[in-house]
C-alpha cells in the first residue's frame, strides 16, 4: 500500500513539473521560439523537426531507464530474476541498430537540404528592392552603415518590413558574431574578412540583437535594437537622419573604435567614403597598426 502511494506521489510530482514547464514556456519570451522573419521561421521549423525525430529515440530510452530502475530495484520484492540472454538475439540486435541508423539517415537528408536552403549568402526573393547594410563589430558596439542612404547608426538597426536586407559584415575588433534571434541565425564578423547575411522581417516590431561570441570585458553589453518599421517610416527616419545627424568622419570613426561598454544608440549622416572597405584593408597590411586613414 505504501509503495502504491509513493508511485502516485512521484507521478503527481512529474505532472506538476510538466505543467509548470508548459506554463513557464508559454509566458516567457524565448526569441528563437518566436520567429518574426522568413529565415528565423525556417530555422524554427527545422529545430522542431529535429527535436521530434530525436525524441523517437530519446523518449523510449528514458522510459525504459525509469522502468528498469523500478523493476530491478533492490527493494522491489516482485521483481523477476535478472538473467538476460540477449547477447545472441539477432532480432533485438537488428532492431536497436536499425532504428538509430534510419533516424541518422533521415537527419542527414534534412541537414543536407537545410544547409543549402538556409545558406546566409542566398538572396531572398521579394518584390521590394533589397537594402544593403554594412555592419562593423567594434569594441563593444555595432556600427551600421547604409551606403545608398548616406546614413549610419550605432547600436540601432533600422529595417523596413517585408524588405530583404543584405548585410556585409566585418570587425574592427576581436572576432564577433552577429545575431538577431527572432529574424535569423548568427554569423561571424572577423577582422580583415567579409561575410554576408540576408534577412527579411515579415512583422513590424523591435527585436533584440546580440553579440553571440565572447569578445572581452564588454561582451555582456554588446547589444543592439533592431527596429522593423513600415517603408514610409523607414524613409522618414533616413531623411531626418541625413538632415540632422552629425557626419561620420574618419576622426569620429577613429574615436568610435576605442573600447567602450554599454554604448547608447546614435545616428550619423554622410559616412566617410569606403569606411567599411578601409576597415577590412587595414588588417590585410601586416605593417599597418593604426586606425582607418
Amino acid at each position: 500500500m505504501l509503495r502504491t502511494k509513493r508511485r502516485w506521489v512521484v507521478l503527481l510530482a512529474l505532472l506538476l513539473v510538466l505543467m509548470a514547464s508548459v506554463i513557464y514556456l508559454s509566458s516567457v519570451n524565448i526569441p528563437v521560439l518566436e520567429p518574426k522573419g522568413i529565415i528565423a521561421d525556417k530555422e524554427f521549423r527545422l529545430l522542431v523537426t529535429v527535436v521530434l525525430i530525436m525524441s523517437v529515440v530519446a523518449l523510449p530510452v528514458f522510459g525504459l531507464l525509469a522502468y528498469i530502475v523500478w523493476k530491478y530495484n533492490e527493494k522491489n520484492q516482485i521483481r523477476k530474476k535478472y538473467s538476460p540472454d540477449w547477447e545472441s538475439n539477432k532480432y533485438i540486435e537488428g532492431t536497436w541498430w536499425a532504428i538509430p541508423t534510419i533516424l541518422i539517415v533521415i537527419l542527414s537528408i534534412i541537414t543536407w537540404n537545410a544547409t543549402y536552403a538556409l545558406n546566409p549568402y542566398n538572396p531572398i526573393p521579394s518584390k521590394n528592392k533589397t537594402l544593403v547594410v554594412q555592419v562593423v563589430a567594434l569594441d563593444w558596439k555595432w556600427l551600421f552603415i547604409y551606403p545608398s542612404l548616406r546614413v549610419a547608426s550605432i547600436n540601432k538597426l533600422m529595417m523596413p518590413v517585408n524588405t530583404p536586407v543584405h548585410f556585409y559584415l566585418t570587425a574592427d575588433a576581436p572576432m564577433n558574431s552577429f545575431w538577431i534571434p527572432q529574424l535569423s541565425g548568427q554569423i561571424y564578423a572577423m577582422p580583415g574578412m567579409q561575410t554576408q547575411l540576408y534577412i527579411l522581417a515579415n512583422q513590424s516590431g523591435e527585436y533584440n540583437g546580440w553579440s553571440a561570441n565572447i569578445s572581452g570585458i564588454g561582451f555582456a553589453g554588446m547589444m543592439f535594437k533592431a527596429d522593423v518599421v513600415s517603408a514610409s517610416q523607414f524613409r522618414a527616419w533616413a531623411s531626418t537622419t541625413l538632415l540632422r545627424a552629425p557626419a561620420l568622419t574618419i576622426a569620429r570613426y577613429n574615436n568610435l573604435i576605442k573600447p567602450s561598454t554599454y554604448v547608447a544608440s546614435a545616428f550619423y549622416a554622410n559616412p566617410a567614403p569606403n569606411i567599411f572597405n578601409l576597415t577590412i584593408d587595414k588588417y590585410m597590411m601586416p605593417n599597418y597598426h593604426g586606425a582607418v586613414q
